[in-house]
């Protein structure tokens, strides 16, 4: 009887796998493997958390049409893509739009800095107006192809699309670019290393 039991035990496990093989969680943040932006299926890349010395701030998530491990690849890639962030703590409106500027001009040249102005302005505007991502929030970045970046706030889009298509990239490039955010994440996002991993080097 209990061999009986046990079999149908692990029968049961394993009907149920799929289900969880649908998501990766990351810091109690689910995130779907496989997301849909204007039609086209777009697969997770990689997730991970950011964070500010030891504090957990936010977790994210790169979404590609195809798996990309490189930055240059994932940036290049043609056809949609999504960045999620989820905040784990209060965050300023202010100061998340300040670091987005920050992060784009550190990792642009003079040039493609100015070009990305007109979406950075525009994002900066909106975080502001937003005053705070409070814990549990989150915000998405779609890359529309010939349409341009759209962003959404707790699922409500929101502004005006971002018609430079400079400025996906340059965004990208906040965690993806030679200078990122963090380099823990940054590896987490190309798919590198699993979200919960993080070297005394990404420190």
């Amino acid at each position: 009887m209990r061999a009986v039991l046990l079999a149908l035990f692990s029968a049961a496990l394993l009907c149920a796998a799929p289900a969880h093989a649908d998501t990766v969680e990351v810091a109690g943040v689910k995130y779907d493997t496989v997301a849909d932006v204007a039609g086209q299926k777009l697969q997770l890349n990689g997730a991970g958390i950011r964070y500010l010395a030891f504090f957990k701030v936010y977790t994210a998530g790169l979404y590609l049409p195809q798996k990309a491990d490189l930055t240059e690849a994932a940036v290049a890639e043609p056809g949609a893509k999504r960045l999620r962030i989820v905040a784990l703590r209060d965050i300023s409106g202010e100061r998340l739009g300040k670091l987005f500027t920050e992060g784009i001009q550190a990792n642009s040249t003079h040039d493609e800095f100015v070009r990305s102005l007109p979406g950075v302005l525009k994002v900066a505007q909106l975080f502001a107006a937003k005053q705070e991502l409070a814990k549990g929030e989150e915000f998405t970045v779609d890359y529309v192809q010939g349409t341009g970046s759209i962003i959404s706030i707790n699922g409500k889009r929101t502004g005006d699309v971002i018609k430079e298509p400079e400025f996906y990239g340059a965004l990208l490039r906040i965690w993806l670019g030679a200078k990122p955010a963090d380099s823990g994440l940054k590896k987490a996002l190309l798919g590198q290393v699993k979200p919960h991993q993080r070297t005394d080097a990404d420190q």
